[in-house]
């Protein structure tokens, strides 16, 4: 239910702000806005303005299919409301590194779900690492979409010139790490267990 909620809303927000340059530019991360004009929001609202409907629907797709299973996963452990929780705060976490690197830099802006879906995405990976992921029709591993996807944003984020915050990919997909394990430790066994047998059963059936 928390997944198809962060979902309308981000779809709502983000359709008003193509429609309206105004709220647009005040609810993306701007620097001096936080700096300068003390709207700490803004390291919140970023994660539901998105560039354009394709940078959305990306980031809205893969919410849904791992959101679904990562908030079921917390419903068991902790309760549906820990996943709402997660979720916002890896849209703060996941944006720091870029905010910091960037804090005096007044044209920079950064916007987009993407370091939240990056944390719910690792979140999955990590209690089943086995399962299978679609990435452009091909089925992958989830352990291995991860490595390539780390060595991936690590490199695109050296590299740059893409206007794409590959920082927060990788920030947010560490901190889906971390929160997993810090709220239960036992995930990491299980990792483990499922990483040393592929045809075992994991946490998702």
């Amino acid at each position: 239910m928390i997944t198809f909620v962060l979902i309308a809303v981000t779809v709502l927000v983000s359709w008003q702000a193509f429609e309206k340059r105004r709220l647009y530019e005040r609810l993306v991360l701007w620097p001096p806005g936080v700096q300068r004009f003390r709207q700490y929001d803004r390291l919140l609202t970023h994660g539901f303005v998105h560039a354009d409907w394709m940078h959305l629907l990306f980031n809205m797709i893969t919410l849904y299919f791992f959101g679904r299973a990562v908030e079921n996963v917390f419903s068991q452990l902790v309760g549906p409301g820990m996943f709402l929780l997660f979720y916002l705060s890896a849209i703060v976490v996941a944006i720091l590194p870029s905010y910091l690197r960037h804090r005096n830099d007044s044209g920079y802006v950064s916007l987009g779900a993407s370091g939240a879906v990056s944390a719910v995405l690792f979140a999955f990976v990590l209690v089943d690492p086995w399962n299978w992921i679609i990435v452009f029709v091909v089925p992958v591993p989830a352990v291995v979409y991860a490595i390539a996807y780390v060595g991936y944003s690590y490199w695109m984020d050296k590299r740059g010139g893409d206007n794409i915050n590959h920082s927060a990919h990788l920030s947010g997909a560490i901190y889906g790490l971390l929160f997993m394990l810090l709220m239960e430790p036992r995930v990491g066994l299980l990792f483990l267990e499922r990483l040393a047998s592929p045809r075992g059963p994991g946490f998702f059936g």
